[in-house]
């Protein structure tokens, strides 16, 4: 299981990366692009994600892996359960969100790709 502290323990290494508090909910942000949120209660990780890609992860673990809610299905987005999720996969799952939304030069400068 992962929590809000961990996610945000790797978030903020990541260059450009904010911190808000919108409507009682945590989110992660590069300028105004929203890459990691969490549900109010904290239970869900929201994160983006390639629409490409989605229907496969989903199918790959659909009791940790759903689709958002129908209003955000437009967006390359995909939600998680976070007591389905542990340190490594949610670092994977943060670190990649985070290089969609930076500029290439950003992000493998920082990552040394």
């Amino acid at each position: 299981m992962i929590t809000v502290a961990d996610v945000r323990r790797l978030a903020l290494t990541l260059p450009r990366t904010t911190e808000h508090l919108i409507r009682d909910r945590v989110k992660f942000r590069v300028g105004a692009i929203v890459y990691v949120a969490f549900s109010q209660d904290e239970t869900v990780m929201g994160f983006a994600f390639p629409k490409e890609e989605r229907d496969a992860l989903i199918a790959s673990e659909p009791a940790k892996f759903h689709l958002p809610r129908l209003s955000d299905q437009r967006f390359n987005w995909v939600d998680a359960r976070t007591a389905a999720l542990d340190e490594p996969e949610m670092r994977e799952l943060v670190t990649d969100a985070w290089r969609m939304v930076v500029p290439k030069s950003v992000a493998a400068g920082h990552l040394g790709t």
